[in-house]
């Protein structure tokens, strides 16, 4: 069953006007993309830089207008944005004066709910994401690595229908990264959240996604979606994972898919 369907759907960034020469052209974004995400998977999306990977997620977040196809969420059009998707960005977004437990409770606030309920709602995901004992802290107390628990903490706090997640690990450390990606695995599991993954590594997107779907370079469509299929059992570690014969085979087939694609967008950056 799909959660989120995407029909044809285009973007086109329109250039701003000049008089005279050099007038710059409009940026058609992504053309004719078609995918679904179904209920209760991750899907994550790779592809080269400057490929529309984040617009697409910013358009399912209901964040960027789109002008041509149609997505829809529960066979609801998206029209903007909602409080069944929950947004997790490369940066953390928090509010620098408010300790962990406000930043989680945040939109639970805005939306009305009592403040008793919602503490006891953000202490709960708080201590899904490990971060229990550390309600009091305030951001700059706090490591990459936690402040990336606090916002997914937060996303998920509202209980939204889907997590969308966009290079969300980008900005921390090797082993904070790897750590992170299995505790996401391990939320997805507990939670059965549905996940749209937006990565520029090939690695992440084969580790954590359930299907790897590759992206063209601009503009942007869907060239390719890959099914992993092999086991993320919880007593297994990333380094056996990626020693595997199957992810070393699934990698080897989405490097292959995005090989072209790279080429082209390292092209179009040298005829600039």
């Amino acid at each position: 069953m799909s959660l989120i369907r995407a029909e044809s759907v285009r973007k086109t960034y329109r250039a701003k006007k000049r008089f005279g020469s050099g007038a710059k052209q409009d940026t058609l974004a992504l053309e004719n993309v078609n995918i679904e995400v179904r209920a209760g998977e991750i899907l994550t999306i790779v592809g080269p830089s400057g490929c529309g990977k984040s617009t697409f997620l910013d358009i399912v977040a209901g964040l960027v207008e789109y002008d041509g196809g149609d997505i829809f969420l529960e066979d609801k059009k998206i029209e903007g944005p909602g409080l069944d998707r929950g947004v997790v960005f490369q940066g953390y977004a928090l509010i620098p004066w408010k300790n962990v437990l406000d930043n989680v409770a945040f939109g639970l606030e805005a939306q009305g709910i009592p403040k008793e309920e919602r503490q006891a709602i953000a202490r709960r995901y708080i201590n899904l994401v490990g971060l229990n004992n550390f309600e009091d802290r305030t951001p700059h107390e706090l490591s990459g690595g936690m402040k990336q628990r606090v916002a997914i903490a937060r996303a998920l706090a509202f209980d939204p229908k889907v997590l969308l997640m966009d290079e969300p690990f980008a900005a921390v450390d090797e082993q904070t990264r790897e750590r992170l990606q299995f505790e996401l695995l391990r939320i997805v599991r507990e939670t059965k959240k549905t996940v749209l993954f937006i990565t520029h590594s090939i690695d992440e997107a084969v580790l954590l996604g359930d299907r790897v779907a590759v992206m063209t370079y601009r503009p942007g469509t869907i060239k390719a979606t890959i099914d992993v299929g092999f086991s993320r059992s919880e007593d297994k570690r990333s380094t056996s994972i990626r020693s595997s014969r199957e992810f070393s085979e699934i990698r080897e087939l989405v490097s292959h898919h995005l090989k072209s694609e790279i080429d082209k967008a390292h092209a179009a950056e040298q005829a600039r």
